[in-house]
This record gives structure tokens, C-alpha cells and sequence, in this order.
């Protein structure tokens, strides 16, 4: 085994030998390939290994609610990187539970890692502007595979549409003013969809960013009145 300073020169080896994680399973709802966690596990595991990078998950509490903890140490010099994804647990029962802890431990460890899922149409000529939107499309149906494996089984359209309205409100949780922004562009198109059919959860989701918008103007007004009395 190769000898590292740190988690960062370990991590950074191990990335430059792992592969992508290959879309095997299936999701039920969209009929769409998805590369499930066994498979984001062989692709990143054996580098971690090698390096001396140890993996662990535990499900714990956080200013998000229950969230999954992705934890990678480097026992040599006993250093690590840590973060932690929120459980959208709609199911309330073991089998919801399950479906999103490991949904949680998945995106974890991907984001950890820094290893992508592989294409699986294969096409590899594709152009950089379609594969960057096919990347972002992938991230859009990732989260909305999150938030539908939350749900009950056979949900409504209006269990559906509240799903995704608090998923869209708890993303406005801690963003700054530009990330806001962006929280907000991201799903237009489904927040659109929600004010024409459930006006209801369509104001819920406005005004859990008009309060997030009001937070970071009175944290910048604050701010702005904590540097005048230092100048003073």
C-alpha cells in the first residue's frame, strides 16, 4: 500500500483509478437505467482501499433533519472528509426509510468519491454542449428519483406534487442570495406546474423563498450595520 500525507493525497490517488459507475438498475417510475449504490461501491471501493481510505455512513441529525454522513478516513494520518445528505423520507415505514437511506449513502459517497455514473446509451461522440445538458438532465431525474422513492407506493398526483414542493422548499434552507437564485431557476418548470394545478403548494414554495430572500437581506443589513459601528 502506498503511503499518503493525508486524506487529500490519498483521495487524490485513489480517484485517478476509479472507474464510472455503471446504470444497471432500473427505475420503476421513469423505466430509466440509474447506477444503483452496489454499483457506485464497485467503482470507487478497491482505489479507496488501496489508498488507505476506510468508508464509513452513519445516519445521524443535522441542521437538515436525518441525513446520511459520508465519512472518508485516512487512517495513516488519522485525517478525513466528511459531508452529509438530507433523507427526503416521505414512506413512513422501514421499507421508505431503507429506500431513502440508501438513496442518501449513494449520492454520498458519488459526491465524495467525484465519480459520475456512465452514459447508458454508450454515446460517447456526442457533443460537449449535449453532454452537458444530458449531465444536467442526469441530475434533474437523480433528484426527482429521490423524491418519488420517498413517496408511498402507487402515490397521487397530489402526494406527487407535495413531494416535490417540500423537497423545492427545503433546498431554499441555507442558500445564499446567487444559490437561491439558482434553487429557484432550477425548478421552474415544476414550480410552474404546481401553481396551475395546486395553487397551495405553489405558495408554499413562494413563500419559503420570499422568507429565505427576507433572511439573507436582514443577514446583509446586519452586516452592513456591524462594519459602520466598527468605522466609528
Amino acid at each position: 500500500m502506498t503511503t499518503h500525507k493525508n486524506i487529500y493525497d490519498a483521495l487524490s490517488a485513489a480517484q485517478s483509478e476509479m472507474g464510472k459507475a455503471l446504470k444497471d438498475a432500473t427505475n420503476p417510475h421513469f423505466k430509466s437505467k440509474y447506477a444503483d449504490l452496489a454499483s457506485v461501491m464497485d467503482a470507487c471501493m478497491p482505489s479507496l482501499t488501496k489508498n488507505g481510505i476506510a468508508l464509513t455512513q452513519p445516519f445521524v441529525s443535522s441542521d437538515f433533519g436525518q441525513a446520511v454522513k459520508t465519512v472518508l478516513t485516512h487512517g495513516a494520518s488519522e485525517t478525513y472528509v466528511e459531508c452529509a445528505v438530507p433523507v427526503l423520507l416521505g414512506k413512513q415505514d422501514m421499507q421508505g426509510l431503507g429506500s431513502a437511506f440508501t438513496y442518501a449513502r449513494r449520492y454520498g459517497l458519488m459526491a465524495m468519491a467525484g465519480i459520475a455514473p456512465d452514459d447508458d446509451d454508450g454515446n460517447a461522440a456526442a457533443a460537449a454542449a449535449p453532454k452537458q445538458n444530458k449531465a444536467r438532465e442526469s441530475l434533474q431525474d437523480a433528484w426527482r428519483d429521490a423524491v418519488l422513492d420517498s413517496l408511498p407506493d402507487n402515490p397521487t398526483d397530489a402526494q406527487k406534487a407535495e413531494g416535490f414542493a417540500l423537497a423545492i422548499i427545503k433546498d431554499f434552507d441555507g442558500k445564499g442570495e446567487k444559490a437561491l437564485d439558482n434553487a429557484w431557476d432550477r425548478r421552474k418548470a415544476l414550480i410552474a406546474s404546481l401553481e396551475g394545478r395546486f395553487p397551495a403548494l405553489f405558495e408554499k414554495v413562494q413563500d419559503a423563498f420570499l422568507a429565505r430572500q427576507n433572511e439573507i437581506l436582514e443577514a446583509k443589513s446586519k452586516a452592513e450595520g456591524n462594519s459602520m459601528e466598527a468605522a466609528q
